[in-house]
């Protein structure tokens, strides 16, 4: 007789979460940098590689960064982590 699944556990599916939660990030990212290399490009008039690839990293980083913290923070409130911090400090 075949054994059922386990349960998945809660920090398993978190981690799933956050990986796909992560590539759309990456997508996103990808995608506003590539209208501000396109804003750049045509306000600058000029084809300087070295300007459009600095952007392309810049504001594609910048954005995965801040979203990808605002991300963690969902999560973490989602998962409960924090409420046991603020129980820790009401029973000091």
């Amino acid at each position: 007789m075949p054994s059922p699944d386990p349960l998945p556990s809660a920090r398993g599916s978190l981690i799933e979460q956050f990986l796909q939660m992560l590539k759309w990030l990456g997508l996103f990212s990808a995608a506003i940098a590539a209208v501000a290399v396109a804003f750049v490009a045509y306000s600058e008039g000029t084809e300087n590689w070295n300007v459009l690839v600095a952007t392309a990293i810049g504001v594609g980083f910048t954005v995965l960064l801040g979203t990808g913290l605002m991300m963690l923070t969902f999560l973490s409130s989602r998962s409960g982590h924090d409420d046991e911090v603020s129980h820790r400090k009401e029973d000091e």
